[in-house]
C-alpha cells in the first residue's frame, strides 16, 4: 500500500510535469495565417489578409497580393475601418523594424477602383520595396501620417508576405 502511494506521489509530482513540459517544448502552439483566393479589382488572386489592431484598438485590413496592374509587384492594401476614415494621397507608409526604416510609396492612384472609391478609406503601397530588403520574417510597425502612429505587424504576417514573392 505504501509502495503504491509513493509510485503515485511520483507520477503525479515529478514524471506527469516533466512529460507536459517536454511536450510544449517540443510541439508549440502554432500561430498562423493563411494565403487564399480573394477578390481585388474584380479578378480572383492569392492573396494574404489579415485585420490587426493599431495602439488606438482601430482596426485595419492588412491585404499583400501580385498585382497585374503593376507588373506583378507586390502591393499592401491598407484598409481602414469601419469606413469614415478618409486617406489623403500620395501619402508613403512608414515601416520600422529595430533600428531600419523603409518608405513604402503610394501606388492608390494607380488603381482606378480605388481612385473612384467614394469611401476613400484604402491605400496601396509598393510592398516590393520592403520584401525585398529583408531576409528574416520580423516584427514590423507601421505607420501612416495623419491616419495612425503605429500599427504592429507580427512576424507571422511578414512570412506570409515573404512566401508571396
Amino acid at each position: 500500500m505504501k509502495i503504491t502511494k509513493l509510485n503515485k506521489s511520483i507520477f503525479f509530482k515529478g514524471l506527469l510535469p516533466l512529460a507536459i513540459i517536454i511536450s510544449i517544448i517540443f510541439n508549440p502552439l502554432r500561430v498562423y495565417s493563411e494565403i487564399a483566393e480573394t477578390e481585388i479589382n474584380g479578378d480572383l488572386i492569392n492573396a494574404s489578409s489579415e485585420f490587426l489592431r493599431d495602439l488606438d484598438f482601430e482596426t485595419w485590413q492588412l491585404v499583400a497580393y501580385k498585382s497585374p496592374l503593376f507588373e506583378d509587384k507586390l502591393i499592401l492594401r491598407v484598409i481602414g475601418y469601419p469606413g469614415n476614415l478618409r486617406i489623403d494621397h500620395p501619402t508613403s507608409l512608414q515601416v520600422n523594424s529595430g533600428r531600419k526604416q523603409w518608405f513604402l510609396s503610394d501606388k492608390t492612384s494607380l488603381n482606378f477602383e480605388l481612385v473612384n472609391d467614394g469611401r476613400q478609406a484604402a491605400a496601396e503601397f509598393d510592398l516590393d520595396e520592403l520584401i525585398n530588403n529583408i531576409d528574416k520574417n520580423r516584427p514590423l510597425r507601421l505607420s501612416l501620417s495623419g491616419v495612425f502612429s503605429e500599427l504592429p505587424v507580427p512576424p507571422f504576417v511578414v512570412k506570409e508576405w515573404r512566401s508571396l514573392k
